[in-house]
């Protein structure tokens, strides 16, 4: 009989914490289209309505550029009688976007200098040290200023380290978004140089493709995933970046096993504009130079809503020559209306054989190609599968219009 009722007792706290889980995964704030179901995943129990009593218009600064949206609220209730959350909805007009399928240059300029490795420096006594021992500095973090002087740099900070002639120095740090100060003294090595046996970095380049350009607010998406550090891993928390184009020099053909990728340069090439976002649904930004783009205007289509999005054909559309974008078939071989925590919404699969051919599947670079079913756009190529490279991964592209529209 204890062993029943102990069982019971698991099984009703695993209960609980199954409740518990759904009610923190659901959002604080949701972007809706018009005539968009609300894709929440919960379980029995949980029910979500709308309070159209606080339905209202209002002119709002989601965007780079005012907008008329609706807003409401969904309430979110067990069984239909405890209200345990609610969640605040804008509710934008119907869109529309021009697919571009371009590959690009970025240029990300972090805010404040990324702390991306630590190492003993050998000092000029020829002793080792570790001068940001217990200083609570970690990989990640970013450092914002030398006793109170802003640095935005690795040269200024490197300027700053080297006037301090090994005397005390404060630091000012970001760490999980918390602001914090420490003391370091810095190492004189043998090159009369000092050091804080910080590896450091301020700014990240790379290739990746546009995913869509916005006609009304002259705005684009690209990538449908994040850049982030290649040591810490981690998103880079920008300040700023560039949007240039970019000569591509050579495809790498994928393999299981190993992904092939896109090469190309960016070195003086035509600006194309700022980057203001880096998420981890893609990078955003302000179309300076449309002529640079290659933005075909006849190609302007509705985004589709993820109850039109189907299982079977569709196409891709991406530049593999430094010519004009082509579209190649795909197939959708599986849909995740409910997925909006990550940008892994469809399983994609390419099936043409041409660009089998040139690239094996979907290599780096192709990252952001739209995608395109039954004259719609659909979303953005994300991630491939390592050891299957004809198969991979796209985000929703409302999931994208919508993160271009949110300035956080």
């Amino acid at each position: 009989m204890k062993k029943f009722l102990k069982l019971l007792l698991v099984l009703f706290l695993l209960l609980i914490y199954m409740y518990v889980l759904v009610w923190q995964n659901l959002p604080d704030e949701l972007v809706l289209f018009e005539g968009e179901k609300v894709n929440l995943k919960t379980i029995l129990g949980i029910n979500i309505s709308e309070n159209v009593e606080t339905l209202q218009a209002s002119s709002n600064d989601i965007g780079q550029q005012d907008e008329t949206v609706r807003k409401t609220n969904l309430e979110v209730s067990l069984f239909n009688d405890l209200l345990v959350k609610e969640i605040n909805v804008d509710i934008l007009e119907k869109a529309t976007v021009i697919p571009v399928g371009n590959i690009a240059g970025v240029k990300l300029y972090t805010s404040g200098i990324l702390v991306v490795g630590m190492s003993e420096i050998e000092g000029a006594d020829n002793k080792r040290y570790k001068p940001y021992e217990n200083t609570g500095i970690e990989e990640g973090d970013r450092i914002t200023k030398v006793d109170e002087v802003e640095v935005t740099s690795t040269d200024e900070l490197t300027k700053e380290v080297n006037e301090s002639k090994g005397a005390k120095i404060s630091l000012t740090f970001i760490h999980d978004e918390e602001t914090k100060t420490c003391s370091i003294e810095p190492v004189k090595t043998e090159n009369d140089e000092y050091k804080l046996g910080l590896w450091v970095r301020d700014s990240a380049a790379g290739v990746g493709t546009v995913t869509f350009y916005d006609p009304d607010s002259k705005t684009f998406g690209a990538l449908g995933h994040g850049i982030t550090d290649i040591d810490t891993n981690e998103l880079i928390n920008i300040a700023s970046g560039e949007f240039v184009t970019t000569k591509i020099l050579n495809l790498k053909k994928g393999e299981s096993g190993n992904p092939g990728k896109i090469q190309g340069t960016i070195e003086n090439q035509k600006n194309i504009g700022t980057i203001y976002k880096n998420s981890k649904f893609g990078i955003y930004g302000k179309v300076e130079d449309l002529s640079s783009l290659g933005v075909d205007a006849s190609k302007e289509m509705e985004i589709a809503l993820r109850d039109e999005i189907k299982e079977g054909k569709a196409t891709i559309l991406c530049s593999l020559d430094n010519k004009a974008p082509k579209e190649y078939e795909i197939e959708i071989e599986k849909v995740y209306r409910e997925n909006n925590y990550d940008n892994k919404s469809m399983l994609i699969k390419v099936t043409d054989e041409e660009l089998l051919e040139k690239t094996g599947g979907i290599i780096q670079g192709m990252s952001g190609s739209p995608i395109i079913q039954n004259g719609k756009f659909v979303g953005a190529v994300t991630h491939v599968l390592v050891n299957n490279p004809d198969e991979g991964y796209g985000v929703f592209g409302d999931i994208m219009y919508k993160q271009s529209k949110i300035v956080e």
